[in-house]
């Protein structure tokens, strides 16, 4: 698949770790402002396929050609940094060309006669060098990372793994390479990254489970399956409804020749060994027919049917619970305030919020693992909880994956008298028998998360709890639990920052919103966030108007000091320095500019077609205009008497 004006063009590339093929003879490419999103099942390659791209892994056979001179962005799923750095530092540290110039400047600075010194300062012109460290304070800012001296030694693996988005960001390539960017982060920032790369010219090439993400970004969908890539030129839902057609036709052309093959396969049977040219045509007609006859079209699905045990109708109650938490150097942090709540058999709980505002937490209080400072989780004598981690759990990597279920139950009760054997369930959950028989070391860490998910729902429990399982879960997997979870017979509470997951499975939300504050609100995350743009919307025109107010009293109140000032000023008898003369030209110009600016807004304000987030900013920008304004306008009176 070659790309017009292509930025990328892979050609026959082919990568195996040990006996296992990752990718065979994978080739495509990838033109100048495509958007791709690449989707394939966990243990397939495509984290392995981007660090080839980026770099970080080669590939056992195949061509990659970039564009000359083309600047390339990669953030890594787990990306690595010398721990004595700060995060000012760290967006240093990366070799980019802007930080390369940057250094190359500093250098030429301190040598004597600063040779090549035009030269430096025009590439640093082109390549907007000057404010560097300025947009990477800005966006590491829109990333919730504010502390730029603080050591990456101290911040968590979210915390990393948003310095090291800034860092792409900030250089803003020619050709960006992300693998999994949504990942530890929550929602608001995924709402901004998702606008931020919408509107960029960037081209984009990104692995990523977070469907209304690829949806809204992307303009082109890779499907790596079978070792072979499928293009759908659109967007997710777009390429929901062609890969359909593509399985519908494939499934069609297989039971066709399925039919031809037994009557070939009939005269196979009868023919002599000794066949003439004729024959012997046919012959070689039959071997490929049989190939396409034993394809399997069909998609590989996690049949999740596994029996819940009975729950009666005492589900769990947080009486009154309070729960703050004292970080060195902070304030006491408070995650719960005398929080009352009496959840309801079968009831499907989604839990939104910033990070840090304490979801985690409040999970591990209702399972036992964190005490309440006060009040108590009462939790009813039917309950059976499995606890699907953000953490995971630590496998024994030289156990064999069958080996890992095993160790569970040899057989899983499915309900109505049927019986799975650990083999059988594994092969539910994509796991060959082959794979089965592998170590769990060789695994993808998508494969590692999909394995503990089946350890978590083969135990029958009657109340799941999923802390961010989205997370390295392959699409495929995530549809099929998205339907288990919605026929479920039991109780399921979700953390996740996943919108298009929460909407499939939720019947209501409880939304933290910091400082012991928690909203219950009565639908999924769509509606929610409908909910609040129309809060924010409304608030945003109240504080544009109480603006405007205070803006009409502080001009009537510069109008009297003028008229005020007028006597003194005209009795003092001087002419304008030059350097005054200046400035009052100078001010007449930006008064004029502001005029003009804070015209504009208002005039935006009233149409009512703004979004929020330009009525908030606007909101925002009209009381400090009409400051600036009253400050030049003063200024201007008091050397207006001498000009």
């Amino acid at each position: 698949m070659a790309a017009v004006n292509a930025y990328l063009q892979i050609e026959n590339l082919t990568r195996r770790i040990g006996d296992r093929t990752l990718f065979e003879n994978l080739s495509f490419g990838i033109a100048e402002g495509q958007k791709v999103g690449l989707i394939a099942q966990n243990g397939t390659g495509k984290s392995t396929l981007l660090n080839i791209l980026g770099g970080k892994d080669s590939a056992d056979e195949g061509e990659i050609v970039w564009r000359k001179d083309l600047r390339i962005g990669y953030l890594e799923q787990e990306p690595q940094y010398p721990m004595d750095l700060t995060v000012i530092e760290a967006c240093f540290w990366h070799g980019n060309s802007t930080t390369t110039l940057i250094r190359e400047y500093e250098e030429c600075m301190s040598t004597p006669g600063n040779p090549g010194l035009q030269d430096i300062l025009d590439r640093m012109d082109h390549e907007n060098a000057w404010d560097y460290e300025t947009r990477s304070k800005q966006i590491l800012g829109k990333l919730q990372i504010e502390d730029f001296n603080q050591p990456l030694s101290q911040l968590s693996g979210g915390q990393l793994k948003r310095v090291a988005l800034a860092n792409v960001l900030i250089t803003e390539p020619d050709f960006l390479i992300l693998d999994e960017p949504t990942n530890h982060l929550d929602l608001t920032m995924i709402e901004w990254l998702e606008g931020y790369l919408s509107r960029s010219s960037m081209t984009l090439l990104m692995v990523t489970h977070d469907r209304y993400f690829l949806d809204r970004v992307c303009n082109l969908i890779l499907e790596m399956d079978d070792q072979t890539v499928y293009p759908y030129h659109g967007n997710y839902g777009y390429y929901l409804e062609k890969r359909q057609e593509r399985i519908d036709v494939a499934n069609a052309t297989i039971a066709r020749a399925n039919n031809l093959y037994r009557t070939e396969l009939e005269w196979m049977r009868r023919m002599p060994q000794a066949r003439g040219h004729k024959a012997r045509y046919r012959e070689e007609s039959f071997y490929e027919l049989e190939k396409v006859a034993k394809r399997r079209i069909h998609e590989d699905q996690v049949k999740l049917e596994v029996k819940s045990t009975y729950i009666g109708s005492k589900i769990f109650e947080a009486e009154y619970v309070s729960k703050t938490f004292s970080l060195p150097g902070e304030d006491q942090k408070v995650i719960l305030k005398d929080f009352y709540y009496n959840f309801a058999r079968y009831e499907k709980m989604g839990i939104v919020g910033g990070n840090g505002t304490g979801k985690s937490t409040f999970v591990k209080m209702l399972l036992g693992k964190v005490p309440p400072d006060s009040g108590r989780f009462v939790v009813g004598e039917t309950v059976k909880f499995g606890y699907f981690s953000q953490e995971g759990i630590q496998f024994d990597e030289q156990m064999k994956v069958i080996d890992v279920v095993r160790r569970i139950a040899d057989y899983i009760d499915l309900g109505g008298g049927r019986h799975l054997t650990a083999m059988q369930f594994l092969q539910h959950f994509m796991f060959s028998p082959q794979a089965q028989q592998s170590y769990v070391y060789k695994l993808s860490g998508g494969e590692k998360r999909r394995l503990y998910l089946c350890t978590v729902l083969m135990q029958n429990p009657n109340f799941i709890v999923l802390d961010e399982p989205t997370n390295d879960l392959d699409i495929i997997t995530l549809q099929v639990l998205e339907e288990y979870l919605r026929s479920f017979h039991g109780c399921v509470i979700v953390v996740s920052h996943d919108r298009y997951f929460m909407d499939k499975v939720v019947d209501h939300l409880l939304v933290f919103r910091g400082k012991g504050e928690i909203k219950d609100f009565p639908g999924n995350y769509t509606q929610y966030r409908e909910a609040e743009d129309e809060r924010q919307k409304a608030d945003a025109v109240a504080k544009a108007n109480n603006a405007q107010k205070n803006s009409a009293k502080v001009n009537s109140s510069v109008s009297q000091l003028s008229e005020k000032a007028k006597p003194r000023l005209s009795e003092q008898k001087r002419r304008l320095s030059y350097k005054e003369r200046k400035e009052f030209e100078q001010l007449e110009q930006e008064i004029e500019q502001l005029e003009i600016e804070k015209k504009q807004i208002e005039d935006a304000l009233s149409t009512g077609k703004l979004t929020v987030q330009e009525i908030t900013d606007m909101s925002k920008r009209l009381p400090q205009l009409s400051e600036e304004l009253d400050e030049k306008s003063m200024r201007w009176l008091e050397l207006s008497e001498f000009a």
